[in-house]
């Protein structure tokens, strides 16, 4: 399994995009300094009206398939 670890600062206009498709994927740089990228859809749950603030957790298989993202208190 492999986990990486990151920061999201999403703004309400910003999530707009992902919600409506225009972008799919999401990349980020986790506190390895690896980039990590993986599918909008797996945001939805942590839209807020504020956006997506916080700190995220992406959890996968060894080929990088069954992602699962959570959010770290």
């Amino acid at each position: 399994m492999n986990r990486y670890e990151f920061e999201l600062h999403v703004s309400p206009d910003q999530y707009l995009d992902y919600y409506r498709g225009a972008v799919r994927q999401v990349i980020a740089r986790s506190t390895t300094g690896q980039r990590v990228q993986f599918p909008a859809a797996l945001l939805q749950r942590f839209v807020a009206p504020e956006g997506i603030h916080g700190r995220f957790a992406l959890t996968c298989d060894d080929q990088h398939r069954h992602p699962l993202l959570e959010r770290l208190s």
